[in-house]
């Protein structure tokens, strides 16, 4: 009992620091909105935003959000988080959007995908892969915040990727697709992995081989299969641009969209797998056979320390992609 509750005050103080962090970095980016709303009607300079628009903004995300919360992909914390990104992220630009919904349909069918063997590997397997509101914003937070810069900087609608023309929007257009692209391609191989290969996970530090469902194992399905989460999400942005982006013939080419998702997707999956291995606690329980995130008498250490849990994890890797990534984007983008 008492390592119940150890465990428990963990889980909370976890919940709480991920809280922190976001409702930081959210506040901060919605105080900047309203300051430039209000100075863009002072001076006249504020462009009307399509009532369609809202309309569309509003609608959309909310059937797909009470769709999933039917079918438990979303608790009803969740569904209120996944409302908020999904109306931000549709309000700001349709390819936002577009990588948006691709990244949480994909993710919702793999983690449905074969259950019954999932249950067995995973300490934490939820029914149905439901996700709540801390998942949802460690998932979506970085996004969320971007898209309301991108907002604040050229306003609400699409724009090609183009460094010469609009730099400082197009490195948040990549950023942004970088965070997606990265939570996808983590997605897509956790939950492809361990019911396909047939390998046993190699710890990415030592390459040693683990057990599966540790943090930090790799295997070469796993890889594979980030790469094609984070092409699937390039893939949806790109044709996106494709239908909405006017006069996109005279912009540079955009096809790179689709080799730079894969690649956050690749890359942002290493970068998870990095960072649990050295700041998520993993041990065996001989008790239950399986790997588990906490200590006690039962548990076998595996590597790691109990810094973070899987959503801090998440969180910042996206936010080392977005950061980081679109600026080595930008020395191979096609230019004019």
């Amino acid at each position: 009992m008492h390592f119940e509750d150890e465990i428990s005050v963990k889980e909370y103080v976890n919940m709480m620091t991920d809280m922190i962090v976001l409702c930081f970095t959210l506040a901060i980016s919605l105080s900047f909105w309203v300051i430039s709303i209000a100075a863009g009607t002072y001076y006249g300079t504020l462009q009307p935003v399509s009532p369609w628009r809202w309309l569309f903004s509003v609608l959309v995300p909310l059937v797909i959000t009470s769709r999933a919360l039917r079918r438990k992909s979303l608790d009803h914390g969740g569904a209120l988080g996944a409302l908020l990104v999904g109306f931000i992220l549709t309000m700001a630009n349709m390819s936002f959007f577009a990588a948006l919904l691709t990244f949480f349909i994909t993710s919702t069918k793999l983690t449905r995908w074969k259950e019954n063997v999932k249950k067995h590997i995973d300490c934490e397997y939820k029914e149905g892969g439901q996700r709540n509101w801390v998942q949802v914003f460690c998932n979506g937070g970085v996004p969320t915040e971007l898209a309301l810069l991108y907002m604040i900087e050229v306003g609400p609608g699409e724009m090609p990727v183009d460094f010469g023309k609009q730099y400082s929007a197009s490195w948040m257009c990549l950023s942004l697709l970088g965070a997606l692209a990265c939570s996808a391609g983590d997605t897509w191989a956790s939950e492809v992995a361990p019911v396909v290969s047939k390998s046993k996970p190699r710890l990415i530090t030592t390459w040693k081989e683990v057990p599966v469902g540790t943090n930090g194992g790799v295997t070469t399905v796993g890889l594979i299969a980030s790469f094609l989460g984070g092409a699937a999400v390039g893939t949806a942005y790109f044709l996106t641009q494709l239908l909405f982006v006017t006069e996109l013939h005279l912009a540079v080419p955009q096809w790179p969209i689709i080799v730079y998702g894969a690649m956050a997707g690749l890359f942002g999956s290493m970068l998870d797998s990095f960072l649990g291995a050295n700041m998520q606690y993993s041990g065996y329980d001989e008790s239950t056979g399986k790997v588990v995130n906490y200590e006690s008498p039962t548990v076998k250490r595996i590597c790691g320390k109990p810094i973070l849990d899987n959503n801090g994890i998440n969180l910042f890797s996206s936010i080392l992609i977005a950061l980081f990534l679109p600026g080595f984007a930008w020395g191979f983008w096609p230019r004019n």
